[in-house]
């Protein structure tokens, strides 16, 4: 399915921005230069950092490429629940002779400023997380030229990201590592995410908008699939996690294929908003008694992590990784890219035009 967005690369693979250092230009650079979508992060930096990653990327490739930003999160939570939950982190926090961060560090991630200077200096494509910007927002990047993209979760949250103006909606499916981007974090809702499969089926029949999957897949023959059902691309994070180029922690990137961590889950445990991540020994303990509180608990979290990845101890890290991690092939990114491009074109041509084996 050819639209203005996948027009911009000639292979159906996005690279997901994945927040916390991992998106460097380097990786973006190697998917694009492939023949990719390769993306940059925006979460958790400054807006500055922003710019100078963008010119670094720049002067990396011309080729198309994409950012992405975390959408301002409301006042919810409440201060007892994520006073509670640092008492019970003390312990943690004086293992690793470390403080605990201050909860109260930002809400917004610089969103207005990170805005304004992608439409001051203009990239090809800018994607959000945690919600539907506005309206004008998006209307206002389409003025400069820059496509759009919003993560939905389920039809209704589709439904949304097409009415506001979006190009694209990016159908994440509960398999996905990392945050869940709903548009409302609701706790009663935990753990009831639909299947990439079934989520993409439905979201296909609500809007009339390009789809990209997202979700689990690392194999060739998935992008074969999800395109098959109705998408334009697949996205990819947990299989560009372990590349050389990513800019993930050397434990987390050994972590992914280790018989130790042999599981995901989703889990508050480290920012206070459903991710997934593999199980070690810090979800496992704090998970069931986090609160819903990001980026509360996201910042609270923060010196802690910092100070296990320091010690060389991946059981207090925030280890995100989608449900397909033990397929993760170390591979540099542009030879992934190549290789999922072969395997692509293998599972299509082993099917009709119609997606079904001959």
């Amino acid at each position: 399915m050819s639209s203005a967005l996948t027009d911009l690369f000639p292979r159906p693979i996005v690279q997901a921005p994945m927040a916390g250092g991992v998106s460097v230009p380097k990786l973006a650079a190697a998917v694009s230069e492939a023949g990719g979508l390769g993306f940059l992060a925006a979460g958790y930096k400054t807006a500055d950092g922003v710019y100078q990653e963008i010119k670094q990327l720049r002067g990396l490739t011309d080729r198309p490429f994409g950012v992405n930003l975390f959408l301002p999160q409301p006042e919810h939570a409440e201060s007892g629940a994520v006073d509670l939950y640092a008492q019970q982190l003390a312990g943690e926090a004086a293992w690793y002779e470390t403080e605990l961060g201050d909860p109260d560090s930002g809400r917004d991630d610089g969103y207005d400023v990170k805005v304004s200077v992608l439409l001051d200096s203009p990239v090809p494509v800018v994607s959000f997380h945690f919600g539907v910007p506005d309206p004008e927002v998006l209307a206002a990047f389409r003025g400069v030229g820059t496509l759009t993209l919003v993560t939905a979760t389920t039809p209704e949250e589709a439904q949304a990201v097409q009415r506001a103006g979006a190009d694209a909606v990016i159908a994440q499916g509960v398999e996905a590592g990392g945050h869940q981007g709903t548009h409302r974090d609701d706790p009663e809702k935990d753990g009831s995410g639909l299947g990439l499969l079934s989520l993409l089926a439905q979201i296909r029949e609500t809007v009339t908008i390009p789809v990209v999957a997202a979700g689990g897949i690392m194999r060739g023959g998935q992008i074969a699939a999800v395109l098959a059902a109705g998408a334009c691309a697949a996205q990819l994070g947990t299989a560009f996690l372990a590349t050389p180029e990513s800019g993930a922690n050397a434990l987390h990137k050994r972590a992914l294929t280790d018989p130790l961590f042999g599981r995901t889950e989703l889990t508050r445990a480290f920012s206070g908003r459903p991710a997934r991540g593999l199980v070690n020994r810090f979800l496992h303990e704090h998970g069931p008694y986090a609160p819903a509180a990001y980026p509360e608990v996201h910042h609270l979290t923060s010196p802690i992590r910092k100070a296990a990845a320091a010690a060389g101890d991946p059981q207090a890290m925030a280890l995100w990784a989608g449900q397909g991690h033990r397929m993760a092939r170390p591979l540099p990114a542009g030879d992934l890219v190549a290789v999922l491009a072969a395997e692509l074109d293998t599972a299509s041509a082993a099917s009709g035009p119609d997606g079904v084996a001959r």
